[in-house]
Parts: C-alpha cells; sequence; structure tokens
C-alpha cells in the first residue's frame, strides 16, 4: 500500500522518489463516518433488485485451499471472529449511482471453526439487512452495529451456507489512525457516484457481509451491475460482461483464497488497456474513459513484473492488473491493484511495491495485524532496489537516509512489531524491516561471498506457504532453519526495540 505524504526534507534526486512514506490507503476529502448511520430513505424505499442466479460453487480441491485457522486479532480484537472460516464467497452487487443505494445479495459457504449457537459476520450499520438464510432456512437475525449475528447452531468443521440480502447507502468506516491523510477505510462515493474501495486494515465490511480479518482467506465470485456504459470492476478473471436493460453486469471470479483486505470494488465509466508480461501473464488497467492515455500504465506493469519474477519467481496469478481511482493512494488488492491518480501513484515504482506485494501479503499473508512488517519490509526493499538499479547512486548511502528517517518514525509509531494501534500504517512498519533484510543480506553474504542464499530465502518463502497465512514466530523460525543462523536478539532489536539498531 502507498501514501503520499512528502516529508520535511528531500535529499538527492535519487531519494526524492524513494523517500515518500508508503504507509496506508489516503482519502484525504472523506470525513469520518457517524457511529450508526441511518438506512437512507432511497434504501428503504427502493424495490428489490432482481439479482442473477447464484455461481458455481468452486470444487472440492479449490475451497480446500480456503481452509484457515482464524485467530482473533491482537491489534484490532473487534473486527472478524475467530469461529468463522469463511470458503467462497459470493456476491452479487447492484449500485445505483443516482440514489446511492448499493443492494446486496450474497451467498457465503463457511465452515464453523467451534460448536455454537450463533454465527457472527461483520456488516456495517449503514447497511440494512432484508433477511438472512442458512442452508435454505430463514434464521433471525440481530444487527447491532457492524456485527451481524445470525441465530443458528453449528457443529465444528461442518459446513454452511448463509445467504445475506441487504441494501443501502454504503459509509467508508473510521481508520485506526491519526494521520491527517488517512481518515476512513472501506467504500468511498465520489462526488458524481463512482465509487472505489480500500480497506487496510479492515472496512470490506462497509459493504458486504464479512469475516473481516486477514487470517481468513477465501475465494470470490463478484457480480456486479452499474448503469450502462459504466463498468464494475473487482479481481481476478472477468469472466462475462453483458447489457441488461440499460445495465452493465460484470461477472469476476477469483480462483485463489484472498483475505477481505484484498478485495476490491469499483465502479464508474472505465475502459480498458492491455498487454502482456514476458513470462505470458495478461496484464489489464481499467483507466477513466476520458483518460485513456493512463492505460499506458498496463506496459509499465508488465515490464516490472518481469523484474520481480527475476527475483521472487513465477507470479502467483492468473491475471495481473490495475484500477485507477479518485484517490492519492494505492492499495495491493489481489490479482486488480487499486491506484489513485497521481503521479507518485502511478510511478513505475508505486508499481513494483504494490506487485510486490502479490508474493508478500497476497500469496502468504500475516495471520494477525501486528505482523503487517511481513508485508511492507520487503515490498519496500524491492521498491528501493529497483530505483537504484534505474537511477544509479550508491544503495548504502540511500539506506543511511532511511536509517535516519526511521528512526524518527520508530519513536513516534512505536516499534514496527508493535506498533501503537492508534497509529496504523505509518513509515515505521515499512522502514525498520526493510533495513533488516539488507542487514541479513550483508550478514549472509558475508559468510558466503555471494547474495546468491539471500534471494533463494525471499524466494522460497512465498511459495512454501502458497495461498496461505503466517505469524511472525513461524516465518522467523522458517528463516532461521533455512539460513543455520541463532537470529532471536536480531529480530528482537529489529522488530520490536524502543530504539533503530546501529547498522553493519
Amino acid at each position: 500500500m502507498t501514501r503520499t505524504r512528502r516529508p520535511a526534507r528531500l535529499v538527492p534526486a535519487l531519494l526524492a522518489l524513494a523517500l515518500l512514506p508508503l504507509a496506508g490507503c489516503t482519502d484525504t476529502d472523506t470525513e469520518p463516518p457517524p457511529p450508526d448511520p441511518a438506512p437512507s430513505a432511497a434504501a428503504a424505499t427502493r424495490a428489490p433488485v432482481a439479482h442473477p442466479a447464484p455461481t458455481e460453487q468452486p470444487a472440492p480441491d479449490a475451497l480446500e485451499e480456503a481452509v484457515n485457522e482464524p485467530r482473533e486479532d491482537s491489534v484490532y480484537p473487534d473486527v472478524g471472529d475467530p469461529g468463522v472460516d469463511a470458503l467462497h464467497y459470493d456476491l452479487s452487487l447492484d449500485w445505483d449511482p443516482e440514489t446511492r443505494v448499493l443492494d446486496g445479495l450474497e451467498r457465503v459457504l463457511l465452515r464453523a471453526t467451534a460448536d455454537d449457537d450463533t454465527v457472527q459476520l461483520d456488516l456495517s450499520p449503514a447497511l440494512t439487512v432484508r433477511s438472512v438464510s442458512v442452508d435454505g432456512e430463514k434464521v433471525d437475525f440481530r444487527h447491532a452495529g457492524k456485527d451481524l449475528y445470525l441465530r443458528q447452531d453449528v457443529v465444528a468443521d461442518e459446513r454452511y451456507e448463509v445467504v445475506v440480502s441487504y441494501s443501502g447507502t454504503p459509509r467508508p468506516a473510521a481508520a485506526p489512525t491519526t494521520r491527517g491523510d488517512f481518515s476512513t477505510t472501506g467504500w468511498t462515493t465520489t462526488a458524481d457516484g463512482w465509487t472505489w474501495t480500500m480497506q487496510e486494515p479492515y472496512g470490506a465490511y462497509t459493504w458486504y457481509a464479512v469475516n473481516d480479518h486477514p487470517s481468513d482467506k477465501a475465494l470470490y465470485d463478484v457480480t456486479v451491475s452499474v448503469p450502462s456504459p459504466w463498468t464494475g470492476i473487482s479481481n481476478g478473471e472477468l469472466v462475462s460482461r453483458e447489457e441488461r436493460e440499460g445495465r452493465t453486469v460484470t461477472r469476476w471470479h477469483l480462483a485463489e483464497p484472498a483475505a477481505s483486505y484484498l478485495v476490491t470494488l469499483a465502479t464508474g465509466d472505465y475502459t480498458s488497456a492491455e498487454a502482456t508480461s514476458a513470462s505470458g501473464v495478461p496484464v489489464t488497467w481499467w483507466v477513466p474513459r476520458d483518460q485513456p492515455r493512463l492505460g499506458s500504465g498496463a506496459t509499465t506493469m508488465a515490464r516490472e513484473l518481469a523484474w520481480l519474477e527475476e527475483r521472487l519467481g513465477p507470479y502467483p496469478y492468473d491475471t495481473a492488473g490495475a484500477v485507477l481511482v479518485e484517490s492519492l493512494s494505492g492499495m495491493e488488492t489481489q490479482t486488480m491493484i487499486t491506484l489513485g491518480i497521481s503521479d507518485y501513484t502511478l510511478s513505475a515504482a508505486v508499481i513494483v511495491h504494490e506487485l510486490a506485494h502479490h508474493w508478500y501479503g497476497n500469496q502468504v499473508t500475516p495471520e494477525d495485524w501486528r505482523d503487517v512488517w511481513m508485508n511492507e519490509g520487503m515490498a519496500m526493499y524491492l521498491q528501493i532496489l529497483w530505483q537504484v538499479e534505474q537511477d544509479g547512486g550508491d544503495l548504502e548511502t540511500v539506506l543511511e537516509e532511511y536509517a535516519v528517517r526511521e528512526a524518527e518514525e520508530r519513536a513516534t509509531a512505536g516499534p514496527p512489531g508493535d506498533y501503537d494501534p492508534a497509529t496504523f500504517g505509518e513509515s515505521n512498519i515499512y522502514y525498520g524491516p526493510m533495513l533488516m533484510w539488507h542487514e541479513l543480506r550483508r550478514r549472509l553474504a558475508a559468510r558466503s561471498g555471494s547474495d546468491a542464499d539471500f534471494w533463494a530465502l525471499v524466494r522460497a518463502w512465498p511459495a512454501s506457504r502458497d495461498n496461505g497465512t503466517a505469524d511472525r514466530e513461524e516465518y522467523l523460525a522458517w528463516v532461521e532453519a533455512e539460513t543455520g543462523l541463532e537470529l532471536s536478539a536480531f529480530f528482537d532489536r529489529w522488530l520490536m526495540g524502543a530504539t533503530t539498531p546501529a547498522r553493519s
């Protein structure tokens, strides 16, 4: 993910871009929403939408890839429920930009992780639930704040199909940060009715009922209906596009599990531009119809994807792309990156950063928000290596400048592995882990005389946990086992220390 707040001072030309902090989804035009917005009058009077038939359930082996052991978050425990393991979301979403009403019908195949008499999902109070059924039978429910409780007996490891019908005018959620450039997450509606979503660390619940936690990865099929000539865009492969009674209906299929914060939805008057990477990955950029020149980013993405594949191995998904939105930030949403329209967010450096997350963050995802550094440190390091390679200059000089900034960020927001929950997305989760990986690289090179061991390590980790999740204990123990080094004190200093460790 990226942000665009500029540092107080800039160093040589190479660093002018590099030192831009990268730490969250920004939305400078949206104020935090009220705690419990009332349903809109339009939502209350609008007739229910005739949603299309559900998509076919994924094959059993695909569903097995979506089985997780969700956990309660140590930083934001009020979002997500470890009792639910969502396997597949089938979302049918109808957006009316004139009335600002979203009408949704979703089918969630979930696995209960324990015996219980209640199923809990996250869903914004701005959305009104019309009905809920479980395995074809209507059930009682209670929608209290952002929590949707279904009165249903469940048995551990059994699977259930939950169908939720709802509508309303979505509102973004207040973000856990004190930054002036990042105040909300989730659904955003622009002045002319276009919409987009960015939802880290949470906020998917602002537009559908979800177990909104990174430890619960699921498969997705999304159908979007919008007035023609607009297009609805989501993750994965565009399966079909049809015109029905003045509306455009698109179907999207995400073939590999994704955490809810990596799901995207955007609607507006879009056109697309295409390219193909050197390895054959199709790349699609969705750009506003009146700005077709922005479609050149598809070629840039295809080129930078090749650069990353040389270091990280084959791209882990079948498709890549981006949807451009009215924001100043970017988000590594799975297979379909959500990018704001600005010189910085559309730069090749940011494209490298967000694509790197498809290995570090998407292919293997942290089980808890305390470990967001697992995503950001490596993505930031790869971005800086790319910039030095492209622009010239000395890597050690660049990193020394970052070390100065890292000390300031650590003092303000806390160490990257134990940050202040009210300051999510500050640069401490980027700079410290980036410097840590460089120090480990130098240590391994001093032992072997080359960088081969380090890059083998970087390449092997995501592939070893393909479509999975991990916490820091598992990750760091794996690094120690692969390197044969005892690194407990090293990791503790970099991730948990009150001050920035000295660089060798």
